[in-house]
């Protein structure tokens, strides 16, 4: 996909997060924009403390989304839709495991790691059914969580909402690049 899915899709995941949270239920503790202080503490190298996940921007953000979910699950290499259902899930429950459910769907090894046989696979599904497949696996996996009474009602919104953008990337042209003086088209 292009550098503006990529952006388009943090946007949404970003709006998804919310800002800062510390909620007792939540096993990641203090969170902002959808990091916790263990993934800023990570990519620190170093414990992070509570003020450090207060302070953080997206602009912050955004290279440890791509580099931690996006880049994990292959995002600029998936069919648009698909990249921001896959993305999405990596964000919130881990790539490892959004890859794993994704491989599952087309009939791959589930290594957890998107490579090209995933990625070959993918090109030979009906994009629908897979967004669709894939946004009911993940539904079923937060089901079975010991936090789903807690916060069930926010993922079924949560996937319910990715689910129906991510259908509507489909069928969206892809950006035309335009001239930032003029605003005309670019030629390719």
């Amino acid at each position: 996909m292009t550098a503006s899915s990529f952006d388009r899709a943090l946007a949404l995941v970003l709006a998804h997060e919310g800002g800062y949270v510390d909620h007792p239920d939540d096993p990641g503790g203090p969170t902002n924009l959808g990091v916790t202080i263990g993934t800023l503490s990570a990519a620190l190298g170093r414990p992070a403390t509570r003020a450090e996940v207060r302070a953080l921007t997206p602009v912050s953000v955004a290279p440890l989304y791509r580099s931690r979910y996006w880049d994990v699950v292959r995002g600029d290499d998936l069919p648009a839709g698909l990249d921001y259902a896959a993305f999405d899930w990596a964000v919130n429950s881990g790539p490892a495991r959004a890859a794993i459910a994704l491989q599952r769907l087309v009939g791959v090894a589930d290594d957890g790691h998107i490579g090209p046989l995933t990625l070959k696979a993918v090109g030979g599904q009906d994009r629908q059914k897979l967004i669709g497949s894939l946004c009911d696996a993940r539904i079923a996996f937060l089901r079975a969580l010991s936090t789903w009474p807690s916060f069930g009602k926010g993922w079924t919104s949560r996937v319910a909402g990715v689910r129906k953008v991510a259908l509507g990337m489909i069928a969206a042209p892809p950006a035309v690049p335009t001239c930032p003086s003029c605003g005309k088209p670019l030629a390719a």
